[in-house]
Parts: structure tokens; C-alpha cells; sequence
């Protein structure tokens, strides 16, 4: 991965949509990596399934952090 992005979520398919979608409203452009998608499409079975990691450009960073911050505190709340 580039250096100039930083990993800011690394969970279920669900939430990480969630946290894409906030980010996207805010102009913020997420890259999602899906280890067990990618080892399935080479033929690997995956040990985490749907488990997800979103990276941000570093300038982003702080405007990242809360949004991820802000929907895992409120499904946690639930």
C-alpha cells in the first residue's frame, strides 16, 4: 500500500460500508482491501471471512478518524 495512506478500519463489511458511505459524503476518498475476497479470487480459502480494511490519504487523516470513531461508538451504543 502506498505510503501515503494510513489503514483507520479494519472489521466487518457492514460497518466498513457505513464508514465509506460518511466518508464519501464528506469528499473523502476511502480504499477498501478484502483479504478473504482477494483469497478466494486466487483460489485461498480465507480464515476471517468479510473482515475488511478502509485506508485514507494521511491529509485526510483527521478528518477520517472521527467518522470511524463516530460509527463504531454509536453500534457499539446499541
Amino acid at each position: 500500500m502506498d505510503s501515503d495512506y494510513k489503514k483507520i478500519y479494519t472489521g466487518s463489511f457492514i460497518i466498513a460500508q457505513l464508514i465509506v458511505d460518511k466518508l464519501e459524503a464528506l469528499g473523502i476518498s476511502a480504499i477498501v482491501k478484502d483479504e478473504s475476497e482477494s483469497g478466494r479470487l486466487a483460489g485461498f480459502g480465507a480464515s476471517i471471512s468479510g473482515s475488511q480494511d478502509i485506508y485514507v490519504n494521511i491529509e485526510e487523516l483527521s478528518e477520517a478518524i472521527p467518522i470511524v470513531e463516530s460509527v463504531t461508538s454509536e453500534l457499539e451504543a446499541h
